[in-house]
């Protein structure tokens, strides 16, 4: 009897790919030097340059819909043919009313869908990705649409202040005949570690400092990718890109490195240093803005990244249709361009950072 292969890939029934995206980033800007002054004095170095923020009228959903109106805008399909919509996120405006169904409803996709909130830390936008993979790799679905949004939170004056920032991207998954990019791999890797949590009723996340980085971080994007590289038979010489989640501007840069991809394979999707960390959508806005500028017949890899922990790494093939398609809709890079400069101050208005009791 023939022993059959065993693989570790997530692979669907049918080919699929990606027949949509769309990214979205508000305007405001925090100069990181700012959270410096207030709490340290200026002193010492700061980890990116500047951070985005969302405005008083912005929260997950608003962002959401502005970036799904994109992927719909590329993806040419009627909405009401979406089965699923899927907002992975950190941030969601509800403790008990899900993100999902509001975004449903205003894309017009209701009432025959499936909907629902994901949440995994920085990765719940990519495990929401997988989810809708494998709903239309079954077949159970035409498209499917799954979201990465944030409006990250952090502690006043805690580290993770300097880089926590809004945004995050859209994607909509389809038939691979009909895709701008086709999905040739994808392979979750997930433990059980601790490095960053917010309990119930807690205002703000904790995180384990310094164990955030190697057993986390470090840990699980490289065995995701490395898995993925053997199991597709591929080296990262065979990538035109490769994304990594970015929680700041050194640990994706140390990353590729060691997983041998080189700094101008990354650099089209580091977006860290302009914007910050957008958590549940860091990964996914690097592969929107990656997609942006990539050619027919290019390779890009893309690696999450979520603590608590796990990493989920893709590898995808670009179509002639990302000529035409991309066009569509506003690039990742036109909303990083729109730009307005805030003061701390404002920024603690805008994240309602003082409470009346």
């Amino acid at each position: 009897m023939t022993q059959k292969h065993t693989t570790h890939l997530l692979m669907p029934s049918r080919p699929v790919g990606i027949v949509g995206y769309g990214a979205y980033v508000p305007r405001y800007r925090l100069p990181v030097s700012e959270v410096s002054r207030i709490w340290t004095g200026g002193a010492g170095g700061v980890p990116i340059t500047e951070k985005s923020v969302p405005g008083l009228d912005e929260d997950t959903v608003t962002m959401s819909i502005e970036a799904a109106r994109n992927a719909l805008e590329r993806a040419m399909i009627d909405p009401a043919g979406i089965r699923a919509v899927w907002v992975g996120s950190e941030s969601h405006p509800y403790a008990v009313k899900p993100t999902s169904t509001i975004v449903a409803e205003t894309l017009g996709v209701v009432p025959s869908t499936q909907a629902a909130d994901f949440e995994f830390a920085c990765k719940a936008g990519s495990e929401a990705m997988v989810a809708a993979f494998g709903l239309v790799g079954s077949e159970m679905a035409e498209y499917a649409l799954a979201i990465g949004m944030d409006t990250a939170q952090a502690k006043p004056g805690d580290a993770l202040e300097y880089t926590a920032a809004a945004g995050g991207a859209a994607y909509i998954i389809g038939p691979a005949e009909e895709a701008l990019a086709v999905l040739e791999g994808a392979y979750s890797y997930v433990t059980d570690t601790p490095d960053f949590w917010r309990r119930a009723e807690q205002k703000y996340p904790e995180h384990g400092h310094r164990f955030t980085g190697g057993p986390a971080y470090f840990t699980h994007i490289k065995g995701a990718v490395s898995v993925l590289l053997d199991e597709t038979g591929t080296t990262p010489d065979d990538y035109a890109y490769a994304t990594f989640h970015q929680p700041n501007a050194k640990f994706p840069r140390r990353v590729a490195k060691e997983l041998g991809f080189s700094a101008e394979q990354i650099e089209p999707g580091l977006l860290s240093p302009e914007i910050g960390n957008t958590y549940a959508g860091a990964a996914l806005i690097g592969l929107s803005a990656t997609l942006d500028i990539a050619k027919p017949g290019d390779r890009i890899l893309m690696s999450s990244f979520g603590s608590g922990a796990g990493s989920d790494a893709f590898a995808f093939r670009v179509t002639e249709e990302i000529i035409p398609r991309r066009e569509r809709a506003l690039k990742t890079r036109d909303y990083i361009a729109r730009r307005t400069e805030i003061d701390y101050a404002q920024y603690v208005r805008m994240r309602r950072k003082l409470a009346m009791r």
